[in-house]
């Protein structure tokens, strides 16, 4: 599967950019239009003439060609800040949306966290590299422990913490610690469906 990563401010400074590249070639192009498409004959025989008919009759032509390049560039100008606006609020109502969700979240979880220590529904914290700590407790429906936090290195390695227990319906314990110090047992998984944790 292929990911696309769009960041609205690089979308907009890319913009930018194009637009000042555009600019850059649409004020050449002018002060070459007198140049190109009146060449003046450099004798007063036929050929001279012909040749400078052909060379100003090319010069009209790439003016037309730019022209018509320069009102794609300018499209292509304006989808790119477009691009960029649509991203912008994409991101504002895709955070606003998470931000309600965890506002709900967080009211479900006010009582059972205030009387027992532990949200109903959530994943529980991974315990701090390198201090052998516990993984904190999945939600006490739904959710997955943390993992315990590694032991130190170059010292006297600490037991990696204990996986937190998984939620009583749904998650998966904890990992053990690792790295420094033996690995915490398996902790319990849900009760109707998840996996036990595993060794550090």
């Amino acid at each position: 599967m292929s990911y696309v990563i769009a960041i609205p401010e690089y979308l907009a400074a890319a913009a930018a950019d194009v637009a000042g590249v555009g600019s850059t070639i649409s004020a050449a192009s002018s002060a070459a239009v007198a140049q190109t498409t009146q060449v003046v004959a450099a004798a007063a025989d036929e050929v001279s003439s012909q040749i400078a008919a052909l060379f100003g009759a090319h010069g009209a032509a790439y003016q037309q060609a730019i022209t018509h390049a320069t009102a794609f560039h300018e499209q292509f100008v304006q989808a790119l800040k477009t691009s960029a606006g649509a991203y912008a609020g994409t991101d504002a109502a895709a955070a606003a949306a998470a931000a309600a969700d965890q506002n709900l979240l967080n009211l479900i979880n006010a009582p059972t966290q205030a009387l027992l220590g532990r949200p109903l529904i959530g994943n529980g914290a991974n315990g701090a590299p390198g201090t052998g700590a516990n993984g904190g407790d999945a939600g006490i429906l739904i959710g997955n422990g943390g993992a315990g936090g590694s032991g130190t290195i170059g010292a006297t390695g600490g037991t990696g913490g204990r996986g937190g227990a998984a939620g009583l319906l749904m998650g998966a314990a904890g990992a053990g610690g690792a790295i420094g110090g033996k690995g915490a047992p398996m902790s319990a998984d849900g009760l109707l469906d998840g996996q036990d944790g595993i060794n550090g």
